[in-house]
């Protein structure tokens, strides 16, 4: 199995020059244009499972997405967000240089792992949906028709989901307060709730849409929308943050003071 060894973490510092030497997501993949690929058509109806739900089932590509504000290609954000007065005492105190934690591979929390240049895998059944992200090989399990626990705040927080007619909801709270919501720095708190929505368009196409409501850091809630594309080329690869990680080994980064 392939071993991706890239060095992603330098994206929180070099940002936005980082933009223009992210590589492709997946390496060794073929070349020639198939019908999992980006312009090919749409492929036809959506598929649906056994119990009549849109099937999400597959490996998508989808944007990458370091500064939620922006509105690029596949993406749509909200250039002005909405900052408490906080909340934006917070963005402008940020510097990535000083310390981020995606510096010391921990785990990269809900949105920018949503985020990430590399493809995710998607599995469905009546009971669960899983997200299997190629980005440090995290997953993230999403239960159907479920409550919310009591658990301990995580890093990814507490979602569940249902369907509303063909679009399938996730709710998630209860996160710990420790992450960023992308690349640049934008910031949330352990009071952070995140409604997305997922919609097969077409074969092809799943239409993703995310709320953002933080409360002690925007004033209202916002939105980014953007587009997923289906790749049956690829296949999902091995990624580990821990090998050979030369910005933080050279020095380039320094892990966050606790």
């Amino acid at each position: 199995m392939f071993l991706r060894t890239l060095s992603f973490i330098a994206s929180a510092v070099l940002f936005p020059a980082l933009a223009l030497l992210v590589p492709s997501p997946v390496f060794g993949q073929p070349t020639g244009q198939s019908a999992g690929e980006p312009g090919a058509k749409s492929g036809g109806p959506v598929p649906r499972t056994q119990d009549g739900k849109p099937d999400l089932s597959g490996l998508w590509q989808r944007p990458y997405v370091p500064d939620m504000t922006k509105t690029t290609k596949d993406q749509q954000g909200t250039a002005d967000l909405p900052f408490t007065e906080a909340g934006l005492k917070e963005w402008k105190a940020y510097d990535a240089a000083k310390g981020d934690y995606t510096g010391a591979c921990l785990p990269f929390g809900l949105m920018r792992s949503m985020n990430s240049t590399d493809p995710i895998q998607i599995m469905q059944s009546p009971k669960y949906v899983a997200l299997l992200y190629e980005q440090n090989s995290w997953f993230h399990v999403i239960p159907i028709d479920k409550k919310h626990g009591n658990g301990v705040p995580t890093w990814f927080g507490d979602s569940i989901g249902h369907w509303d007619g063909d679009t399938l909801v996730v709710d998630t709270v209860n996160f710990n307060g420790r992450t960023r919501l992308d690349t640049i720095g934008h910031p949330h708190s352990d009071a952070l709730h995140v409604m997305e929505r997922f919609t097969r368009t077409d074969a092809m196409h799943i239409a993703y849409e995310v709320t953002i409501d933080d409360p002690k850091i925007f004033t209202k809630p916002w939105t980014n929308k953007r587009t997923f594309t289906l790749r049956t080329d690829w296949e999902i690869m091995e990624y580990s943050c821990e090998e050979n990680n030369k910005d933080l080994y050279e020095g380039h980064l320094k892990p966050p003071a606790r």
